[in-house]
C-alpha cells in the first residue's frame, strides 16, 4: 500500500507537469494570470517548417574567396612594412589570387628584408626565391595547414553571422546548422517576406571607406584607361515612385582606410529635415581615431561609403569628424534601412554565400498538411482504442487510458524541450500509438495464460508484469537505440522522425509498465476484485 501511494502521488505529479506544458499549444493567447506567474511555462509547440510554411535554404560559403581576401590584406600589410622599413624600390605583385610575388631592385635592401620577413611574416611560406641580377623575385603563399584552418573558420564565422542577423530579424524557432566542410541548411519557418529574408542573409555586408579618385576623368575609365590603384563602383539609386534605377559610376582609389570591422552599433533614425531614414553607425575606440584622422588628411575630399562594392553615398568631406559618429545615407524605406542596419551590426561574412538550393513552402500547404496529419493520427488512435476495448474489455479500457496519457506526455515533451514538430514527427506519433499498445498487449497475454493455470487475479497480475518486463524492456530499448542514432546524424526530416519516436518509447514505457499496473493495482488491492476483465 505504501508503494501504491507513493507511485500514485509520482503519477499525479507528472500528469499535472504534462498537463501545465501542453495548456499554452491549444490557446493562441494563454490568460494574464499565466503569465504573472514567471514559474507556469508559456512556450508553444514548435511546428516545423513542413507544417507552418517558411523558407529552406542551402547555403555554400566561398572559403577560397576568404583565404584570397587573407592574402590581400597580407599584401598590403606587406606593402606598408616595407615602405616603414624604407625598403625601395619595390615592385609588389599577385601572381595568381593564392600567392604574392615580390621584386626588390637593389642588393643592398635584400638583408633588410629577410630580416623584416622573418620577423613580421613568419607565417607566410616561401615557393620560389631566384636572383636577378642586383635584384631579388621572391614568391610567397599561405602553407597548407593555414589555409585550412582559415576555411573551416569563414564557415564557422559564416554560421555565426547568419544566426545573428536571423535572431535580429525576428524569426523564431529557426534551424540553422552546418553539412559538410563548407555547407550551411537554414530553414526559417512561418516566415511572411521570404525575398527579404534570403536577401538579408546572403548579403556579404562587407563596408568600406574609400577615398573618390578626382584627380582623374571618370568617362577615360569607363573606356579602359583606369588608373593604377583604382576601380570603378556604382552608386545605384531607384525612383520609389516609378521604380527606375539610375546607376552613377565613380573613380574610386582601391586602398581601403576604415572597414566595418571597428562598428559597435548601427541602428535606423529619420532625418527630421527630410522626413528619410538613414543608418547611424558607431565606432569603437580605435574606429573613430581612425575615421577622425581620415577625415582631417582629407578635407574637401569625397569620400566613398561601400558596402559590397556598392556605392551608398559619397558626401564630401567639409572639416575633421571626431567622435567616432558617421551616417548611411541613400533614399531608403524604413524596412532597407532596417535590414541593413541588421546586416552591420551582425557583422560582414568573412567570405560570400551562394545559395544553392531554395525550397518555400506556403502556410497553406503546411496547414493541410496539418489537417490530414491529425486525421490519420485521430483515425488510428480510435481504431486501436475500440479493438483495445473490444479484444480485452476492461483491460483494454485501462490500456486506452495509458495511450492517451502517452500523447499527452509526448505533447508536452515536445513544449518542455523546445523539439520541433514535423510532419515526419506526426507520423513518428502514430507509429508511437501502434507500439505503446504494444507492450499492453504483450502484458496482457502474460496476464490471460496465469488466470487459465488457475491463479489468482492479484498471482496473475504479478507474474504477467514480471515475465513480461524484461521482453518489454528488450524491444523497446533497441528501438530507442536505432531513434538515437537517427537523430545523431540524421537531418531534416529523419531528425524529426526520430524525436517524436524517442519520446515515444520512453512515454510508452512509462504509461504501459508503471501507469498501467498502477490502475491494476487500485482494483487488485482497493477494490479487491475476484475476476479481471481481460
Amino acid at each position: 500500500m505504501k508503494q501504491f501511494k507513493w507511485k500514485l502521488i509520482l503519477i499525479i505529479g507528472i500528469v499535472v507537469v504534462a498537463w501545465i506544458y501542453v495548456v499554452p499549444s491549444f490557446y493562441s493567447t494563454v490568460p494574464g494570470w499565466w503569465t504573472t506567474l514567471r514559474i507556469l511555462p508559456s512556450d508553444k509547440i514548435h511546428l516545423g517548417l513542413d507544417l507552418q510554411g517558411g523558407v529552406h535554404l542551402v547555403l555554400e560559403v566561398q572559403v577560397e574567396k576568404a583565404v584570397e581576401n587573407r592574402i590581400e590584406r597580407t599584401a598590403e600589410e606587406l606593402r606598408a612594412a616595407m615602405r616603414k622599413a624604407r625598403i625601395r624600390p619595390v615592385e609588389l605583385g599577385r601572381p595568381s589570387k593564392t600567392e604574392i610575388s615580390i621584386r626588390i631592385l637593389k642588393q643592398e635592401n635584400m638583408d633588410a628584408f629577410d630580416n623584416m620577413l622573418d620577423k613580421d611574416f613568419g607565417m607566410l611560406r616561401m615557393v620560389s626565391r631566384t636572383t636577378e641580377g642586383e635584384g631579388l623575385l621572391v614568391r610567397l603563399d599561405l602553407p597548407d595547414q593555414e589555409v585550412k584552418y582559415i576555411e573551416e573558420m569563414a564557415a564557422k564565422q559564416a554560421m555565426e553571422t547568419i544566426r545573428n542577423r536571423i535572431d535580429q530579424f525576428g524569426v523564431s524557432e529557426p534551424d540553422i546548422r552546418r553539412q559538410g566542410k563548407n555547407r550551411i541548411l537554414v530553414q526559417l519557418p512561418g516566415i511572411k517576406d521570404p525575398k527579404r529574408a534570403i536577401d538579408l542573409i546572403g548579403k556579404t555586408a562587407l563596408l568600406e571607406f574609400k577615398l573618390v579618385d578626382e584627380d582623374h576623368d571618370v568617362e577615360e575609365a569607363l573606356k579602359g584607361q583606369v588608373p593604377p590603384g583604382d576601380e570603378i563602383l556604382y552608386q545605384v539609386v531607384e525612383d520609389k515612385a516609378t521604380g527606375r534605377t539610375r546607376k552613377t559610376p565613380f573613380l574610386i582609389k582601391k586602398r581601403t582606410y576604415l572597414t566595418g570591422a571597428y562598428l559597435t552599433d548601427a541602428r535606423v533614425q529619420i532625418d527630421t529635415q527630410f522626413g528619410e531614414s538613414y543608418v547611424s553607425m558607431d565606432f569603437d575606440k580605435k574606429g573613430a581615431r581612425l575615421f577622425e584622422r581620415i577625415t582631417e588628411e582629407n578635407v574637401k575630399k569625397r569620400l566613398a561609403i561601400v558596402l559590397d562594392d556598392h556605392i551608398y553615398s559619397a558626401p564630401v568631406i567639409q572639416e575633421k569628424i571626431g567622435g567616432g559618429h558617421a551616417r548611411i545615407t541613400g533614399n531608403f524605406t524604413t524596412e532597407e534601412a532596417h535590414d541593413l542596419a541588421i546586416v552591420l551590426r551582425a557583422g560582414a561574412l568573412p567570405a560570400p554565400v551562394q545559395i544553392l538550393e531554395e525550397r518555400t513552402v506556403g502556410p497553406s500547404l503546411g496547414h493541410d498538411s496539418i489537417q490530414k496529419g491529425l486525421l490519420s493520427m485521430l483515425i488510428g488512435g480510435i481504431l486501436v482504442v475500440l479493438f483495445m476495448a473490444i479484444y480485452y474489455q476492461g483491460a483494454g479500457i485501462i490500456a486506452n487510458i495509458a495511450l492517451i496519457l502517452n500523447i499527452v506526455l509526448i505533447a508536452a515533451a515536445l513544449a518542455a524541450f523546445q523539439a520541433t514538430l514535423t510532419l515526419p514527427g506526426i507520423a513518428g506519433i502514430i507509429l508511437t500509438i501502434g507500439m505503446a499498445v504494444d507492450a499492453n498487449v504483450i502484458i496482457f497475454e502474460r496476464i490471460r495464460e496465469e488466470i487459465r493455470l488457475g491463479k489468482t487475479p492479484r498471482a496473475a497480475v504479478d507474474a504477467g508484469y514480471a515475465r513480461a518486463t524484461t521482453t518489454i524492456l528488450d524491444a523497446n530499448i533497441t528501438t530507442l537505440i536505432a531513434a538515437l542514432v537517427l537523430f545523431q546524424f540524421g537531418t531534416g526530416p529523419i531528425k524529426g522522425f526520430a524525436v517524436t519516436l524517442s519520446i515515444g518509447i520512453v512515454a510508452s514505457l512509462f504509461t504501459a509498465i508503471i501507469v498501467a499496473r498502477l490502475i491494476f493495482d487500485y482494483f487488485i488491492l482497493q477494490r479487491r476484485v475476484q475476476h479481471l476483465s481481460i
